[in-house]
């Protein structure tokens, strides 16, 4: 009977060593879960905060890029609207009745004369004026010339360009921002 009791304290004990590393095998897979549950729950929210750090960063960039393309269109469609202006500001003065130009072109060349003391005037073929209608020396036409005047010295070193084009392109240039604001603003 005592091998019996031996062997039954034996199994008991046995048994009891099971169940505490079964125990302790149970707490430690319930810590390694826990600890793997927690380390998946961090992972996911960094990649959580990453992904919407992501997307937040792609808005804005699409934002950006569409705000810059409204700009682009925009200024596109100012210039656009400045050269018709400029254009229509030219062919104004182009279309001005002879009496007009002829009024504007001594005015011109009374202007010339302090930098060319004799000029001539290379002027539009499409203006017949003479050198006694404007004041000055002769009067040649010269195919260049859309609208306005050119006077020269005699040896045609001194050169004064008043054509309605290059008089509106320098004042153009030069108050651009204020046009722009007239304009757009």
């Amino acid at each position: 009977m005592a091998l019996d009791n031996v062997t039954k304290e034996i199994a008991a004990s046995a048994d009891k060593a099971v169940s505490e590393i079964n125990a302790e095998r149970d707490r430690e897979v319930r810590e390694i879960l826990a600890s793997a549950e927690a380390a998946i729950a961090e992972l996911k929210a960094k990649e959580e905060k990453r992904l919407g750090e992501d997307v937040e960063r792609l808005r804005r960039q699409e934002l950006s890029s569409a705000e810059l393309e409204s700009r682009k269109v925009i200024l596109s469609k100012k210039k656009e609207i400045l050269a018709r202006a400029f254009d229509s500001a030219l062919s104004d003065l182009e279309s001005a009745p002879e009496e007009e130009r002829l009024a504007a072109y001594r005015q011109m060349a009374k202007s010339a004369k302090s930098a060319i003391g004799s000029p001539k005037a290379l002027v539009s073929k499409k203006d017949g004026f003479s050198a006694k209608d404007l004041g000055v020396k002769s009067v040649e036409a010269d195919p260049r010339i859309r609208s306005g005047i050119i006077f020269q010295s005699e040896d045609g070193t001194v050169e004064v360009d008043m054509q309605y084009e290059t008089i509106l392109r320098e004042i153009w240039d030069s108050e651009i921002k204020a046009i722009s604001d007239i304009l757009f603003g």
